[in-house]
């Protein structure tokens, strides 16, 4: 259901890979400075709406507006303009650059990105590592330039993939103390995540996705008494 005083609305989303039918009229909002999380099994079409609301699947129908402005029809290039930024799981750090290159590679695409400055204070191990190619960090190095890229751009609203997987859990800390400091500074946050206790620190609500649908929501004060729910919907 929309909400006049959201940053983005998601009515009815469908989306398709060729013939395959994933998205099956996805539907929920995110206000200005939220932390919005995606949760729900391997599967769940959470990926899909992500890559849906940047324009870079086969086929969407329904509505995706931000800021008022509809995004459906528009061009993945044009959706990234008007202020949103994905950072994907495989986090795509380019072999041949280092980590200065990799981090001014996206253009700056509207007013009020973080300077390169900001993003060392936020990522003080990318300083260190500024002439290392990009492939040789670790995982959670990789992780933090790939989301440290995106900072330069302008973009109001992050799309974050799975930023967690597969990280050590000193890292897993490091990138929850960065998404809540994002969140102090004005961004806006859409989280995919599996692991709903490391969401748990950083969201403000939930949404819960099976078989490429919302099957229900709640808010961070609710976690405790959805708990029985997100065990079954999730399998943990």
């Amino acid at each position: 259901m929309s909400d006049a005083a959201s940053l983005l609305d998601v009515d009815g989303l469908q989306a398709w890979y060729g013939e395959s039918h994933i998205l099956h009229g996805v539907t929920f909002h995110v206000l200005p400075g939220e932390v919005v999380t995606l949760l729900g099994r391997n599967g769940a079409g959470k990926t899909t709406t992500l890559k849906s609301i940047m324009g870079i699947v086969g086929q969407r129908t329904g509505s995706v507006r931000f800021d008022g402005a509809e995004l459906i029809g528009r061009t993945s290039d044009q959706i990234a303009r008007a202020g949103l930024a994905f950072c994907p799981e495989e986090r795509g750090i380019f072999a041949s650059l280092n980590v200065e290159e990799n981090l001014l590679l996206p253009p700056q695409v509207r007013p009020g990105g973080l300077d390169v400055a900001a993003i060392f204070t936020l990522f003080p191990n990318l300083k260190e590592r500024l002439r290392s190619q990009g492939t040789k960090l670790s995982g959670g190095e990789q992780q933090m330039l790939a989301i440290g890229r995106i900072l330069r751009t302008g973009a109001r609203l992050l799309l974050l993939d799975e930023p967690t997987e597969g990280l050590a859990p000193v890292i897993i800390q490091q990138i929850g103390h960065t998404i809540r400091a994002l969140k102090a500074q004005g961004f806006t946050i859409l989280l995919v995540e599996q692991n709903f206790r490391f969401a748990s620190t950083v969201a403000d609500r939930y949404y819960i996705m099976e078989h490429g649908r919302v099957v229900e929501q709640f808010a961070n004060a609710e976690l405790e008494a959805n708990l029985d729910k997100l065990h079954e919907y999730l399998g943990v």
